[in-house]
């Protein structure tokens, strides 16, 4: 049911030093940013394939309650059928829900608190579209 590693969430005390050493840098393309209280508050880089690093503005220090590395995301061709193929297993999952890039996404915690991010694309969602987001969280 997995396809692929849809992204990692990476997090950042300045978006504008992390936007030059990803896209001037790296030579990654800038697909589409968050906006949160009118302000930016992330964005997405693209890295081929429909992979993509997605970064986050937090100006707190890094630790171990606040890691740099938020998660992971595993792309799903089918989140209905992977909740339910989890929770068969006995493991928990949340409900699918409809993320503010238009992606229906679920959540996991691996055995070590790994914060696993599972996500279905839809043909409206951000990755596809380059639509920018509006996050409420």
């Amino acid at each position: 049911m997995i396809k692929r590693l849809a992204h990692i969430n990476l997090i950042s005390g300045d978006l504008a030093r992390s936007e030059h050493f990803y896209c001037h840098v790296l030579g990654l393309k800038k697909v589409f940013s968050f906006y949160k209280d009118g302000e930016l508050f992330g964005f997405y880089l693209a890295l081929g394939d429909m992979t993509f690093i997605e970064i986050f503005i937090d100006h707190s220090p890094s630790s171990q309650t606040n890691p740099i590395i938020r998660h992971l995301c595993l792309e799903t061709d089918n989140i209905d059928a992977m909740i339910a193929d989890v929770r068969g297993k006995g493991w928990h999952i949340t409900d699918k829900k409809l993320g503010t890039d238009q992606a229906w996404q679920a959540w996991i915690t691996d055995p070590d608190g790994v914060t696993i991010e599972v996500m279905q694309y839809t043909p409206e969602s951000s990755q596809y579209t380059g639509a920018d987001c509006t996050v409420d969280w």
